[in-house]
């Protein structure tokens, strides 16, 4: 596996293999890696020449510095995962070889990025949209990769996608889970013991939601998920939203949309845990 730092030995690099006619697979990463990053990883092995994968914890999407300073980086465990997991080029620069200058884009990404995490954390999406353009305009890449644990991310990077007349294939990938359910997360080594046997709790009500919708209308089963998981102690819900699986927009009636989507945010502790549930 090669390791490549710099904005332009990637650009010359991916340009060179696009120009042999390689199909190029980017998965992006903030790094911190585990089991759900590897199947990303995973999938674009299977599906293309050359695998890029990046790994950078990129500052602009931090609206709380607090996160940023906390956000676990674990740069040496995650080449040797890379490297076994079949990446070509791992992509790991610094803050000032992506932003020599500060980024002052703003993306107009309309509604899929004004409701719940666009809400919670202002300014985040844009800054989700100016790393992935920036990794994109470098690489070129025939398909990219996103888990569908950050469900909202990936209808804000199709549309970014759409603004700039980018062209890759976005690849949404099935939420992994350890073996009791809790969505795989870097941020879960920060949950204490006590946390971390709590934390299931969030994937296990959602599922059991799914019953309950069947015999009762949306409001009444977003109680049932909000009162259910914050009647567990440390937890507490910032917000439970069903939505309309490609627009984002909350729905009030289970005919309003085909895809309903359940999305919840839990603060563990401190520690800000993000599911969702197809209903």
């Amino acid at each position: 596996m090669e390791i490549i730092r710099t904005v332009a030995e990637l650009e010359a690099r991916t340009a060179d293999l696009r120009q042999q006619g390689r199909s190029i697979g980017l998965v992006p990463t903030m790094g911190a890696l585990h089991a759900g990053h590897m199947s990303l990883v995973k999938r674009a092995r299977e599906e293309n020449d050359i695998v890029v994968a990046s790994v950078f914890v990129n500052p602009t999407q931090f609206n709380n510095p607090e996160d940023l300073r906390t956000y676990p980086r674990t740069e040496q465990a995650d080449c040797t995962l890379l490297e076994q997991g079949g990446v070509d080029i791992a992509f790991i620069p610094t803050a000032e070889e992506i932003y020599p200058e500060p980024d002052t884009r703003v993306f107009d990404l309309g509604p899929v990025a004004e409701v719940m995490e666009g809400a919670m954390r202002p300014g985040h999406f844009n800054g989700v949209a100016q790393i992935v353009s920036k990794l994109f305009a470098m690489t070129c890449p025939t398909r990219a990769y996103f888990g569908e644990k950050d469900f909202q991310q990936i209808a804000v990077i199709r549309r970014m996608t759409e603004l700039e007349g980018f062209d890759p294939e976005i690849v949404p990938c099935p939420i992994q889970r350890e073996q009791d359910g809790l969505a795989l997360s870097s941020r879960n080594v920060r949950l204490t013991p006590e946390q971390r046997a709590i934390a299931p709790a969030i994937a296990k009500t959602l599922v059991s939601s799914l019953d309950w919708a069947k015999t009762h209308n949306v409001e009444q089963t977003k109680r049932f998920v909000t009162e259910t998981v914050n009647s567990f102690p440390h937890m507490k819900v910032e917000y439970y939203e069903i939505v309309d699986g490609k627009t984002m927009q909350p729905v009030s009636d289970w005919s309003q949309t085909k895809e309903p989507v359940g999305c919840i945010t839990v603060f563990c502790g401190d520690v800000r845990l993000i599911d969702n549930i197809r209903y």
